[in-house]
């Protein structure tokens, strides 16, 4: 992938953050593979970030990418501008009025509830085991140990392709099962959530016992992008349907495509052994899916974030192109 300097150099000048041509961007996933990014746009905070999009060519496509932990970038990268959010431009936590939170898109969701147990609000303690940020919390809805971001979220902040700000109560997030009807192009800077007063020998309990189940059965110290699939029941459905037991049941739980694996321990999550390439996960996981298929008739659904090109001369079919 060859980006365009010129540019790369034109909206360098228009704002405060870094723009960088063909940037690696295996370093910011949780798998470490991938293509480049044809721009990479790291943006100082929220005005930078509005001054970028107003800058940039209306034909440019644009990606946002988080902390990369449920993120698979294909061996070809991404064209167009990617975008980052920091930790330093979008890391900032303050303690509200009425319970609430108020947290920057790149806060990361274990920070938010260390700081949710440090101010004595309970309801957050499934946020400690979910290996993401703020941001791709709000766009998946993400959840744990029976609750989701949902259930917390009051009103989320965002910006649009052209730059104008946004502020979107939990009911414009139309929120389903690890998804939000919120436009594609809306990028997520910040949100607020409500928890309950609860006294920190409770949340503390919580989440001792959310790490203990994530150390016990997931693959937390692997090259991984957490859950592969989605489940088929949203949690909390009586008899809910799990991918890692359809994929079990398959006869899956093990193996291998080149360097990728389906995890020993969790059959729901993806490892890269370490010297897998995308094609190899992307290759792996949809093995698994024509192999649930054929012994269930379940068509799994990813659940993971599989974004830009394939590598000259590869491509991968759904199911394998077994219907």
């Amino acid at each position: 992938m060859i980006a365009d300097t010129t540019l790369a150099a034109a909206l360098q000048a228009k704002v405060r953050g870094r723009v960088t041509p063909d940037a690696p961007l295996a370093p910011y996933t949780w798998f470490r593979v991938g293509g480049p990014a044809e721009l990479l746009f790291q943006p100082v905070d929220q005005a930078d970030l509005q001054a970028f999009l107003v800058a940039l060519p209306d034909a440019i496509p644009v990606t946002v990418i988080g902390v990369g932990s449920n993120l698979l970038v294909r061996d070809g990268g991404i064209s167009g501008a990617v975008i980052r959010l920091s930790a330093k431009g979008f890391g900032a936590l303050s303690l509200e009025e009425n319970h609430r939170i108020r947290s920057g898109a790149a806060v990361l969701d274990k920070r938010l509830a260390a700081f949710a147990l440090e101010s004595g609000l309970g309801g957050f303690a499934f946020f400690h085991g979910i290996p993401g940020a703020v941001g791709g919390a709000l766009r998946m809805n993400a959840g744990a140990n029976g609750a989701e971001t949902r259930e917390r979220l009051v009103e989320a902040i965002a910006i649009d392709r052209a730059g104008r700000r946004h502020v979107l109560s939990n009911a414009d997030m139309g929120f389903t099962y690890r998804h939000t009807a919120a436009a594609g192009d809306l990028i997520f800077t910040g949100a607020v959530f409500e928890g309950v007063p609860m006294t920190s020998d409770v949340i503390n309990a919580e989440m001792v016992a959310v790490q203990q189940h994530r150390e016990t059965a997931q693959p937390v110290r692997e090259k991984t992008g957490g859950s592969t699939f989605k489940n088929l029941d949203p949690p909390g459905t009586p008899n809910q349907r799990s991918a890692w037991r359809l994929i079990d049941e398959a006869g899956c739980r093990g193996m291998t495509v080149g360097g990728a694996q389906v995890s020993p321990m969790h059959c729901n999550f993806l490892i890269n052994t370490g010297e897998a390439t995308a094609f190899d996960l992307e290759l792996l996981g949809e093995t698994v899916r024509a192999c649930v298929l054929e012994t269930s008739g379940v068509r799994l659904e990813w659940e993971i974030k599989r974004l830009g090109a394939f590598a000259p001369g590869t491509s991968v079919e759904p199911f394998l192109g077994r219907g």
